[in-house]
């Protein structure tokens, strides 16, 4: 089924066809009434108004609703019978079909019925019926003002507005095309709206206001130019029928022309009554111009169009023409016929315009209206005694309020001065505390200056010493204190390289480890003039380590080092030292030194090692609080496990 309906709005008509009747044929393979009902209802649906199978798949519908007493859905197949019928110029069974249906509403309750009514008023306006016409016209309107559904209002007023532009009630014909058009003006393009537009400017044409009705055309579709051929239709129509009025000829036969251009190219059942319209006062231009040619041209046109749709048109304009056709012919016989019908029309219109029932509709219609305007004005008065009310009231309330902001305003005015004083008092003493931070700023700065000076001479006396070191090896024959004054050379450097980086750095309080461990590796490297024979393996963490940590450290690894180059590889032996420093938990870290050199006697432990080097390791180890092993496996390897930032002072106290 939804496959139908997407070929329908493609505008693939026979697969649309094709996919709902395979819909219907398994409903009666499955022989359930309901379902076989709204597959037919559905497949009707998506058929054209004049497909010759419409009617018969409907009544199949409307039939299967009955026998199961589905009432809704027999006025729902009867009303899409009614429009076959409408567009097909059966008009009495249309209507018929539409009684039929209000009677079924009120019977289930179903209060929109203005649909029908006004439907209803559309077919007795083409029969001349009205009397009944106006009735159902002023009906749906009441219904749909009692409904309160005011959705297709611009349909509902604009039927009225006709059907009082038809009797010769101007007045009346305007104040109701005008609501069709408010009602109407999100869609000002429709065909309601449109029709309503030229219907007010028509209740003013045919009071003798022709100037007037055509200023409020020229108002009009400036603002709301029409944007269809039907419009521009009834526009051209609207201005040649003013121009006539006005007795200039030229203008009016110029848009009758126009009119009928634009007639030409509608060619449908919705428009044929309009265009019929149409041509119908284009001939009777001509016949009281005494152009037999154009006169007979435009009524065959009428009769090629009833002929067409089905749809007979009648009017006093055309009879009058087609009398003057005859007459000019010399056909009395037929042109006193015409004559006749026109005058019972003409007659039958001003009857019913002068009709007491007429009248009698109009009043008990603007009857209900009077009532509705006392209700709401009897609503609008109570509302404006309550408002009254409610502002005497909002008026005490409002003085009291004053009242109370005035009190708020000096409480608030005097915390804002005392706020004021505060505040003044905070800036002084913002302005002292701003002050004595540049002071502290500056002391700061001449405080870092001044350490890195004093790292500056610290190292440079360093150095001054190993120099001074240097100085006395050369007069040293003892291999023993030369290599004592080696070793305390590397100590020494160990302790000024660490004084030679804080001064270099930004960073005057801490000591970056990779770097630092890289540079002493590569001071002893060249010391021990190293080359290849002994390569160096680094794994060391980012790490900043105060002043106070950074210098034992450097100091157990300058011995560490040290001995590894000088115990573990003799007779220039190659290897390895491994240096990793690491942590292993919160604020942990552990220095691994290793080589893979002979390692020392299997015999001693550390404890019994009393070398001044590992007495120095195991005595800056215990400076540090850390803990201290030496292992002899397929080498040598010291660990020194310790805590970040442990207070040294601490402990040397």
């Amino acid at each position: 089924m939804l496959l139908g309906k997407y070929y329908f709005q493609i505008g693939n008509f026979p697969e649309s066809k094709k996919c709902f009747q395979q819909v219907v044929n398994e409903c009666r393979k499955q022989k359930n009434k309901a379902i076989l009902a709204d597959a037919l209802n559905n497949q009707a649906t998506y058929l054209f108004e004049l497909d010759p199978e419409k009617e018969k798949i409907l009544k199949e519908a409307q039939s299967l609703y009955e026998e199961l007493g589905f009432e809704e859905k027999i006025i729902e197949a009867k009303m899409k019978l009614c429009t076959i019928y409408f567009w097909s110029g059966k008009l009495n069974v249309a209507k018929k079909i539409l009684y039929q249906n209000i009677a079924a509403m009120r019977k289930i309750g179903f209060r929109q019925q203005q649909f029908g009514e006004t439907t209803i008023a559309y077919i007795e306006s083409v029969q001349f019926n009205l009397k009944n016409a106006l009735y159902y016209a002023l009906k749906s309107v009441k219904t749909m003002e009692n409904t309160n559904d005011y959705t297709f209002a611009d349909i509902f007023y604009m039927r009225l507005g006709i059907m009082y532009l038809m009797l010769g009630h101007y007045d009346d014909a305007k104040n109701a095309a005008e609501k069709s058009m408010q009602y109407g003006q999100h869609i000002f393009n429709s065909g309601s709206w449109y029709k309503s537009f030229i219907t007010a400017t028509a209740s003013i044409s045919m009071r003798g206001k022709n100037k007037e009705a055509i200023d409020y055309m020229n108002s009009v579709t400036k603002n709301y130019p029409p944007t269809n051929n039907f419009d521009k239709m009834l526009v051209a129509y609207s201005y040649a029928n003013c121009y006539w009025r006005l007795y200039n000829y030229t203008l009016a036969e110029k848009y009758f022309k126009e009119t009928a251009a634009y007639c030409a190219l509608l060619d449908s059942p919705q428009t044929v009554r309009d265009v019929s319209n149409s041509y119908s006062t284009i001939a009777l231009f001509y016949a009281n111009r005494g152009d037999l040619k154009k006169t007979q041209f435009y009524t065959d046109k009428i009769f090629e169009l009833s002929k067409k749709y089905n749809k007979p048109y009648n009017s006093e304009s055309l009879q009058v023409s087609l009398y003057k056709i005859d007459s000019l012919k010399g056909d009395f016989k037929s042109a006193l016929a015409h004559h006749k019908m026109y005058k019972i029309l003409s007659d039958s219109v001003l009857d019913y315009a002068k009709n007491r029932q007429i009248e009698e509709l109009k009043i008990e219609y603007e009857t209900v209206n009077k009532e509705q305007k006392i209700k709401l004005l009897s609503k609008e008065s109570n509302l404006k005694e309550t408002a009254l009310k409610k502002s005497k009231l909002l008026n005490t309330v409002s003085i009291w309020s004053l009242v109370l902001l005035l009190l708020t305003i000096g409480l608030l005015y005097s915390r804002y001065r005392l706020k004021q004083q505060t505040n003044t008092a905070l800036e002084i003493k913002e302005k002292e505390i701003n002050q004595k931070n540049i002071n502290l700023r500056h002391l700061l700065d001449e405080k870092e200056w001044l350490l890195k000076e004093i790292h500056h001479r610290v190292k440079n006396n360093l150095q001054t010493v190993i120099s001074l070191l240097n100085s006395q090896s050369a007069y040293l024959e003892n291999d023993m204190a030369l290599s004592a004054i080696k070793n305390s050379q590397h100590r020494i450097h160990s302790m000024s390289l660490i004084h030679q980086k804080l001064y270099n750095s930004e960073n005057i309080s801490t000591i970056n480890m990779p770097n630092y461990i890289k540079e002493l590796v590569e001071y002893l490297k060249e010391s021990f003039s190293l080359g290849q024979r002994i390569r160096f393996d680094l794994k060391i963490d980012p790490l900043e380590l105060d002043v106070a940590q950074a210098v034992p450290l450097g100091l157990i690894l300058n011995e560490s080092i040290t001995n590894s180059i000088k115990y573990a590889f003799p007779t220039d032996r190659t290897g390895m030292i491994h240096i990793t420093l690491e942590g292993t938990s919160e604020n942990r870290y552990l220095l691994t030194i290793s080589d893979n050199g002979i390692g020392f006697d299997t015999n001693m432990n550390a404890k019994k090692i009393n070398s001044f080097g590992l007495s120095l390791i195991k005595g800056l180890s215990d400076d540090l609080d850390a803990a201290f092993s030496l292992e002899n496996q397929n080498g040598t390897i010291l660990k020194i496990e310790f805590s970040k930032d442990f207070p040294i002072n601490q402990k040397v106290k």
